[in-house]
């Protein structure tokens, strides 16, 4: 495993906001280990924090903006991208506007900057999002469609079709991160000549610029549109030369659009917050369909994140307590006996285990022909293994009771049924002080989550 990594220096650059058209200024600050990408309006009272992360997002439109009470930053995608293709975990960017600059349209000059304040190692391991089976996003409306698939590194692939005569379709390949900054990073943004009336009438691009974005004209234009266009533009004139492209400047890359859309790629879902082992490809790709994308592997990584600490349960291996080592500290006796054995048990946590069987006297009536474990004594399970948790900081359990206080954020995510083994995980939060403990619950069924609610109890001695 890598380890993270931050920046040596603080290095700063201006330039204006494509839709602010405000001048800015951004700086990049070192960053501890585990703070991921954070931006800090210094031009707000109390310098507010906005984390780089899909929870954050407000809107897509032509650009990926976030927001966290007040203090919003639009259009950081390029600078996201440019983190993720230096491999730079933590930075504060410390930003005195509204909008990152939009510079030349690529992320090029964010990475010339990073690299002027140096990369540096440090001690905390990086942790990964690994794809381990496919996720999918379509959007049926507009095609896209981006897919996350199992791969030992990180690759990205997009395919974009405008179903324009000039643009054509388009495919770009990175096949890994240190190919970034030659392949990807000078890759401008673009957009179409028909684009740019509606971009005005919303306010948009008030920083536009024949320097800042590549215009395709992908339908004639008459000489009285392309003084128009320069007027709004601030240009003396424009001209549309024989590919199509608005200004007089090259393409870098005959596919640089797809490429661009490869890079808008890497930043939008650099904001699940975790770098990715695995494969992107990205169909027709654009920020809204980015950022839907995105909340579903932010979905699924916190999943797995939580299967993570699943206990390991070996059936033949002998247990801390037996039912009948259960019994002799709580109180409860059959049909309300909710834990079969303990498997482990230390100061902060304790896992028992519930093997559901039909002759569960509750199930002649509760769903009568479709047996189904009741949330509520899932809850039960819970509290009773997290009992023999408190009980263990007594001399003598035996004479000691545990009553729920509170429950909190419960959730059931999945139905119990008969021949379900229940792995219940039960964690301390917070020292127990006064008797009173409170806990997260966690129940397992094999390698899903099927409820999970933070507790609150007080043991007290049997008068």
């Amino acid at each position: 495993m890598k380890k993270q990594r931050t920046i040596q220096k603080a290095v700063s650059l201006s330039g204006v906001g494509l839709h602010t058209g405000k001048v800015v200024t951004l700086t990049f600050n070192p960053a501890p280990e585990n703070h991921g990408h954070k931006f800090q309006r210094v031009d707000l009272v109390g310098q507010p924090l906005v984390n780089a992360d899909v929870s954050r997002v407000i809107s897509t439109t032509r650009g990926t903006t976030i927001k966290s009470d007040e203090a919003q930053v639009s259009t950081i995608e390029h600078v996201l991208s440019a983190l993720v293709g230096l491999g730079i975990d933590n930075v504060l960017m410390g930003i005195d506007g509204p909008e990152v600059p939009i510079l030349d349209g690529s992320a090029i000059q964010f990475v010339k900057a990073l690299r002027e304040a140096g990369v540096e190692e440090q001690e905390a391991d990086r942790e990964y999002f690994e794809i381990t089976e496919p996720i999918t996003y379509r959007d049926e409306a507009t095609g896209a469609e981006l897919m996350a698939l199992p791969h030992d590194g990180f690759e990205v692939i997009t395919m974009i079709d405008f179903n324009s005569k000039v643009l054509g379709q388009q495919y770009a390949q990175l096949y890994s991160l240190e190919d970034y900054e030659k392949e990807i990073a000078p890759c401008r943004t673009f957009v179409f000549l028909h684009e740019l009336d509606n971009l005005f009438s919303q306010n948009l691009i008030k920083g536009g610029d024949l320097d800042n974005a590549i215009v395709i004209a992908d339908r004639p234009v008459t000489q009285e549109e392309l003084d128009d266009m320069a007027t709004k533009l601030g240009k003396p004139s424009i001209k549309v030369d024989k590919e199509g492209i608005l200004n007089t400047v090259q393409l870098q890359f005959k596919n640089e659009p797809a490429r661009h859309k490869l890079l808008d790629v890497i930043g939008d879902v650099s904001l699940l917050g975790k770098p990715i082992k695995g494969r992107i490809v990205a169909t027709k790709p654009g920020h809204t369909a980015n950022y839907e994308f995105t909340k579903l592997l932010k979905k699924q990584y916190i999943e797995e994140r939580k299967l993570k600490g699943k206990p390991k349960y070996d059936p033949d291996k002998e247990p801390l307590f037996d039912t009948v080592k259960v019994a002799s500290w709580l109180p409860h006796r059959y049909p309300f006996l909710l834990v079969d054995k303990i498997i482990e048990l230390s100061e902060s946590h304790v896992v028992g285990v519930k093997n559901i069987t039909f002759n569960e006297g509750f199930f002649q009536g509760h769903f009568p022909g479709n047996p189904v474990f009741p949330g509520v004594l899932q809850i039960e399970a819970m509290a009773q293994t997290g009992g023999i948790l408190a009980l263990s900081t007594v001399a003598d359990p035996g004479n000691w009771d545990t009553y729920f206080l509170k429950i909190e954020e419960a959730k059931f995510k999945s139905k119990v049924v008969p021949g379900d083994t229940l792995l219940i995980k039960m964690e301390l939060l917070a020292p127990i002080r006064r008797g009173i403990c409170q806990m997260q619950g966690t129940i397992y069924v094999g390698n899903k989550i099927v409820s999970e609610a933070g507790l609150t109890a007080q043991i007290v001695k049997r008068s």
